[in-house]
């Protein structure tokens, strides 16, 4: 997968993870895009762990598995900024 189709799928899969988790207009585009390729890279691990592929490519499927990942980055933000 070239650089704009990681930096698409990234930028889709950061914007239904904050969607997801209520906090649309916290990240803005880059922060968006930034969340979603890092929630690629979370959702693939998590995925390789169950036995199935991660991000194969620019499809569904990839795209599902990158904005999973992206919530359990924002989960797991959240749980940090509210550890007192």
């Amino acid at each position: 997968m070239g650089i704009l189709a990681w930096i698409v799928l990234g930028g889709l899969a950061g914007w239904i993870a904050t969607l997801i988790m209520g906090r649309d207009a916290s990240y803005g585009v880059v922060g968006n895009i930034v969340l979603g390729v890092v929630g690629a890279f979370v959702g693939g691990l998590v995925f390789s762990i169950f036995g199935e592929s991660g991000v194969t490519g620019f499809n569904l499927f990839s795209l599902l598995v990158a904005a999973l990942g992206a919530v359990v980055v924002l989960w797991l933000a959240q749980m940090v900024r509210a550890t007192p």
